[in-house]
């Protein structure tokens, strides 16, 4: 919460921001929105009043702010989300992500499955958009985890771009990559744990031999994954070619029954 000082500088500052979009903010009208906004830093009530004065077109308004306030929790918008939940898809892929992508990436899976992207999309966008309003509406913090995927070298660089942008504190993403790198004590351990740290350490020919079956097993099913992948573009496809065939047809029956009546 804001103290006292504060809320009278943030007063001040609503006012001065109004005049600027040609706007006159009473000093009731302007402690009433200070007071709204006192739940917020006051360093990110700052930075939204800075873009309202240089952006702002229509008039000062409280969900202006807000929305702007809001924006700076840290949860991406609905295009970088939809991103983001696609390559979670990747079972190869380490994604650092939000409680809302995971959540509205369940309410799209069915159809995502179904090979609709299209459709698949706007159920995402659909739930994600209504989670993030409940979550900011609840004053929620925005949460990043990190889900781990198979490939080591892409650990690596996930985690470090998300400790660069901010979205896990530098100290988290140190204890991830420190999880990950564990090193066994025995060497046939150290040469398990190599397919997750990528770390090349020489086995014994039994630990080779399970190796080598382990990695069979992930090419395998990085195969069947690309496969249903296609097959799902071919569906796709498929139903188009059903749909645009019945409405050409709906199109000459239309054209029929209205040569027929004219």
């Amino acid at each position: 919460m804001l103290s006292y000082d504060q809320l009278a500088d943030l007063s001040a500052a609503l006012c001065a921001t109004a005049e600027t979009a040609g706007q006159t903010l009473s000093a009731s009208a302007a402690e009433l929105m200070a007071e709204d906004l006192a739940e917020y830093p006051m360093d990110v009530i700052t930075n939204a009043l800075w873009a309202c004065r240089r952006g702002l077109t229509g008039k000062l308004t409280l969900k202006a702010i807000l929305d702007l306030v809001q924006a700076a929790d840290g949860r991406p918008g609905k295009d970088e989300a939809w991103a983001i939940a696609l390559t979670s898809n990747d079972e190869f892929e380490t994604v650092v992500i939000t409680d809302e992508i995971q959540l509205a990436l369940g309410a799209a899976k069915p159809v995502f499955d179904a090979g609709d992207k299209i459709g698949a999309r706007m159920a995402f966008n659909s739930a994600y958009e209504r989670l993030v309003s409940q979550a900011r509406e609840d004053r929620k913090v925005v949460n990043w985890h990190v889900s781990v995927g198979f490939d080591a070298n892409r650990r690596v660089e996930a985690i470090a771009k998300a400790v660069q942008m901010q979205r896990i504190p530098h100290e988290h993403g140190q204890k991830y990559l420190a999880d990950m790198r564990v090193v066994p004590v025995t060497e046939d351990g150290r040469a398990l744990a190599g397919l997750i740290t990528g770390e090349v350490t020489r086995p014994t020919s039994a630990v080779r031999e399970k190796l080598q079956g382990v990695k069979t097993s992930m090419l395998e099913m990085r195969a069947a994954s690309a496969e249903r992948k296609e097959e799902i573009r071919i569906e796709a496809a498929n139903e188009l070619v059903d749909r645009r065939a019945l409405l050409l047809k709906q199109i000459e029956v239309l054209e029929s029954e209205r040569a027929s009546h004219g």
